[in-house]
């Protein structure tokens, strides 16, 4: 079940604060990026999930920051699963730079909810498919 995207990204200038280093604000949209990415490897389409009906708002979000990222910097966000999807779906982050340094962990807890109720519901049984036959 360890399925593990690996998601290469380039530090914009925009990115970074007054002290050259990426701002933290950031990092959640690297996340994003790296988990739609995810789900791309997996041949799901976030989109696609959204128009079957099923949305993902994000539940809990957590870094742990070690070095910085710069301006220039291209980095790597490997992404992984915890475990077997329920009603949340689990990643685990690692971001490395250039020279393999690992700069940040993070995780995410998401909640897979039915777009028209706005209530919980189970991870969809294609997803579920996906993940165990890799």
């Amino acid at each position: 079940m360890q399925i593990i995207s690996k998601t290469a990204l380039k530090v914009r200038y925009a990115e970074t604060d007054q002290m050259g280093m990426v701002h933290h604000g950031n990092y959640a949209q690297y996340l994003e990026l790296a988990r739609i990415d995810w789900l791309l490897q997996l041949g799901i389409s976030y989109k696609s999930m959204e128009e079957n009906g099923i949305i993902l708002p994000v539940f809990t979000l957590d870094f742990k920051f070690k070095k910085p990222a710069f301006f220039d910097d291209s980095l790597i966000v490997k992404t992984s699963l915890r475990k077997i999807p329920t009603a949340k779906i689990i990643f685990d982050y690692e971001i490395y730079n250039q020279n393999h340094e690992l700069l940040t962990i993070a995780s995410t807890t998401l909640v897979f909810v039915n777009d028209k109720t706005r209530k919980p519901t189970s991870c969809p049984p294609y997803l579920l498919d996906k993940i165990k036959n890799n």
